[in-house]
């Protein structure tokens, strides 16, 4: 099972047409799915959007009465599929943002490369059509601000906000966290979620993506100065909640000692 996962706020212009241009990707690229949509408070017509959907799709709408930020909507939404699932091993969950800057093309390339054998597979974004300088350098430079506290091996974007993970590895990763996987928030989010899971991955990969943001119907909410502020500031809350270990992980080891696999 795929479960396709969309944190939403306010997206109704655009979130029909994407649920309905992946029922159609899936129509040709048959395999079970579902599709996940979280509703974070929204005051236009999303929820309104949505009721025809729930009715012909395999939907399930999840809603915040009040909007909880996205990191909320991504953990509910990936704690929901994990919920779900009763093969972890074989299932996975795609995340994919509601705005229409992700094409949902993408989803065989990354379904498949799950197949293949990779617990994670990150979308690297190259945008299009983003008028702001400022917005592009920030995006180009956001890893940066995180060196040092989050790596994920081969993963360069790690601020995308487009990946599929297996749900073994996000299982295993929420089974040890104390309180919320996610203690940040916005695109330092994207790579907490990568950082935790890949502790738990066996193989992580990353596949080159299109980013159109003149499909965007409203205008962005990245405001490029306090977004850097914010990843900033979230080095000290991701170094104040590091990767819990396991308990079937061993005593931290020497340098001389083998490296313990992770769990799976």
């Amino acid at each position: 099972m795929i479960y396709v996962c969309i944190p939403s706020y306010n997206e109704g212009p655009t979130v029909g047409l994407l649920l309905w241009k992946i029922r159609q990707i899936f129509a040709g690229f048959p395999r079970e799915y579902q599709l996940l949509v979280l509703d974070d408070g929204s005051t236009d017509a999303t929820a309104e959007v949505l009721a025809p959907y729930a009715r012909v799709l395999p939907l399930t709408v999840i809603r915040h009465e009040q909007r909880r930020g996205y990191a909320a909507s991504v953990e509910a939404l990936l704690a929901k599929a994990v919920e779900l699932t009763d093969r972890p091993k074989r299932d996975a969950a795609i995340l994919i943002h509601a705005d229409f800057k992700h094409n949902p093309q993408i989803i065989p390339d990354l379904v498949r490369r799950i197949e293949s054998g990779a617990d994670i597979v990150v979308a690297q974004g190259k945008l299009q059509g983003e008028p702001s300088q400022a917005y592009r350098l920030l995006r180009r430079l956001a890893p940066q601000l995180l060196r040092g506290v989050v790596a994920v091996p081969g993963v360069t974007d790690l601020v995308s906000g487009l990946a599929i993970i297996r749900l073994v590895a996000l299982r295993n990763a929420m089974r040890v966290q104390e309180g919320s996987l996610l203690v940040t928030d916005g695109w330092a989010a994207n790579a907490e979620l990568y950082w935790r899971a890949g502790r738990y991955a066996r193989r992580v990969e990353a596949i080159p993506s299109i980013e159109r943001h003149d499909l965007r119907q409203r205008p962005t909410r990245v405001r490029p100065l306090e977004t850097a502020m914010e990843l900033w500031r979230a080095r000290a809350k991701l170094r104040n909640a590091p990767i819990a270990p396991s308990a079937a992980e061993p005593a931290p080891r020497r340098e001389t000692e083998r490296p313990a696999e992770a769990v799976s």
